[in-house]
């Protein structure tokens, strides 16, 4: 039963035809992993506890930097040195106490994600390198978990949601990761400061309407965001019989 201050602060949402009651305490039930407390992480982890999600998993190994103050709304000058899931959680603690924060001050691995992941019922890949991001759809993919995944570079942006066994993965979409050299390029190539809030605000609508069960999800469907141009473009997404971890003959079955 939500408590007269709950009722207060979800007024919004208790009225919205869709969610009501009942959907508010499936969010303050509900349990979402956001991996990277960076710039899509920061709008992210920001909406998720803004709207109720009762545990929200923060992981994130950095600590805040100036250079990150451009686009990561969630961390303050201040914060400059700390760790970003101890900034993050600071700044979410102050916004919503009914959240349950878990902080992970570490970079996720081969050896570490599925624990991480386990006990959420969705997954937000807010990530900024290849690697992770191959990393977080094969354990996702392995342990049937739906998750979103983001990606933004200089101008543009992408997201799309992934249920394994349903829609295609993201090594459908890139069997590969570029080469190092191509994956070092980007990190310098820049990053227009609002962009990661406009994709990570629809990666934590993807994450609410999952958990309530309300409305259709970016399933099958690639958004990109060309902000630059602005405009929206969608690309209908199919799974690859061929695709070596959700595949009809996978070849990757460990991490």
């Amino acid at each position: 039963m939500l408590t007269e201050s709950q009722k207060e602060r979800y007024a919004r949402h208790l009225i919205l035809e869709g969610i009501g009651s009942e959907g508010q305490e499936k969010l303050l039930a509900g349990r979402v992993l956001v991996i990277g407390a960076g710039g899509l992480g920061s709008p992210v982890l920001f909406y998720l506890v803004a709207a109720g999600v009762g545990r929200v998993g923060i992981v994130d190994g950095d600590c805040v930097e100036l250079s990150n103050l451009q686009r990561q709304i969630i961390h303050t000058t201040p914060a400059i040195g700390i760790p970003k899931v101890a900034s993050a959680a600071r700044a979410l603690g102050a916004l919503n106490p009914d959240a349950s924060l878990v902080t992970h001050p570490l970079r996720v691995t081969a050896e570490n994600i599925m624990e991480l992941i386990d006990g959420y019922d969705f997954v937000i890949d807010a990530t900024d390198n290849f690697e992770t991001k191959f990393l977080i759809n094969d354990a996702c993919v392995l342990a049937g978990k739906s998750y979103s995944h983001g990606g933004i570079l200089r101008y543009k942006g992408q997201t799309t949601t992934i249920t394994p066994g349903i829609t295609a993965c993201y090594r459908c979409i890139f069997p590969e990761a570029p080469e190092s050299d191509v994956a070092l390029a980007c990190s310098r190539a820049g990053v227009l400061g609002v962009l990661p809030g406009v994709i990570g605000t629809i990666q934590a609508t993807e994450a609410i309407k999952f958990i309530v069960g309300e409305g259709g999800l970016l399933a099958g469907r690639l958004l990109t965001y060309d902000s630059h141009a602005m405009k929206f473009r969608e690309v209908t997404l199919r799974r690859n019989p061929r695709c070596p971890v959700c595949g009809e003959s996978p070849t990757i079955t460990t991490l």
